[in-house]
């Protein structure tokens, strides 16, 4: 990965807030960091160039965050600005592993933040920085993903920790459809604690014995969301990715974490791509498409990165990932399909 090149675009998209035209989330971020990672740093300012314009500035700050104050301020988004100068500010003074370690546990309940955007933005900028750019752009990144996290953060109604003992694929055939798939995010996720059969289908999951369990019923359900979207991803083709791309950005963080924290993470973000499945997703599913995969992971990402939609470029990602750890084709097929379905 160029890091100089990562690191210019993150210093312009830093003058960006983290949201724009309303309610829709900055990608920024998160597109140039694959970019450049999966080989491709020469498109990463062209890339750029083109997505900055349709930004708003990022909102000025009212009224300091403290250590002391920070509570009362979570979920409240007309303190971005604050949030943004308190946590950019943490991880200017002190080890960043120390701040996300103080931080995560905090902001995990409401890791349906942004559509989980939010936990996604965090799990790129972390990537960044394991792989060894721990630059001044590079840390800001980790405090405005965090920031983001924080003024966002929503939580998700009727939730039971994962005790049952479906796999990962099995327990989202499992979740219940929300009648009413109308409205933004906040109100289908709030309609979430009146649902039928709802509470019991996110404890439907097979839970893990121990940390190294967690990691692989993690990878399961990256794996089966992944898959799924060949078949349920024309319900809600943008929406539905962050079902994979959400707990894939956890995978990337889980490293960092100490193990006592794996398993709250797997039930967190479980409980989020439930919630966006049952949100957004069909009841019925497509039939696959048959069509051969793409010959190379190296096409699957020429073309996102051609085709140059932020939600494209970032599925890729995941789907990449999948086969590397599996060589199922479908993930590559996957990979393709949203291409199809984000015009």
């Amino acid at each position: 990965m160029t890091t100089t090149t990562l690191d210019e675009a993150y210093e312009r998209l830093h003058a960006t807030g983290p949201e724009w035209g309303g309610n829709l989330s900055n990608h920024g971020p998160m597109a140039a960091e694959v970019l450049a990672r999966r080989g491709h740093a020469e498109a990463v300012s062209s890339w750029v160039d083109a997505y900055v314009p349709r930004l708003d500035e990022l909102p000025a700050p009212r009224e300091a965050i403290t250590d002391e104050t920070w509570p009362a301020a979570v979920g409240d988004w007309s303190r971005v600005g604050d949030w943004t100068a308190y946590l950019t500010r943490q991880v200017s003074e002190n080890p960043w592993r120390d701040v996300l370690l103080t931080w995560w546990p905090r902001l995990l309940p409401g890791i349906a933040a942004g559509a989980t955007h939010s936990v996604i933005r965090t799990g790129h900028a972390v990537r960044t920085l394991v792989g060894g750019d721990e630059s001044e752009p590079a840390l800001a990144e980790l405090g405005y993903a965090l920031g983001y996290w924080a003024a966002r953060s929503t939580t998700v109604p009727g939730v039971r920790a994962p005790a049952g003992d479906l796999a990962p694929g099995a327990a989202l055939d499992a979740v219940p459809q929300l009648a009413d798939q109308n409205g933004p995010i906040a109100g289908r996720l709030a309609r979430l604690g009146d649902l039928d059969g709802w509470p019991e289908s996110t404890a439907a999951l097979r839970p893990a014995a121990d940390p190294d369990e967690v990691r692989t019923r993690l990878v399961e359900l990256i794996d089966a969301a992944t898959l799924r979207y060949l078949s349920h991803g024309y319900g809600s083709p943008v929406l539905l990715v962050h079902t994979a791309t959400a707990p894939n950005a956890v995978l990337h963080v889980l490293p960092v974490l100490p193990r006592d924290l794996w398993a709250p993470s797997l039930a967190a973000v479980w409980a989020a791509s439930a919630a966006i499945t049952s949100s957004y997703a069909p009841d019925k599913a497509a039939p696959r498409d048959e069509r051969p995969a793409p010959a190379s992971v190296d096409d699957v990402v020429e073309q996102a990165v051609a085709h140059g939609d932020e939600h494209v470029i970032k599925f890729a990602d995941t789907a990449v990932d999948v086969y590397d750890r599996t060589g199922d084709p479908g993930a590559l097929a996957a990979a393709v399909h949203v291409r199809e379905l984000i015009g």
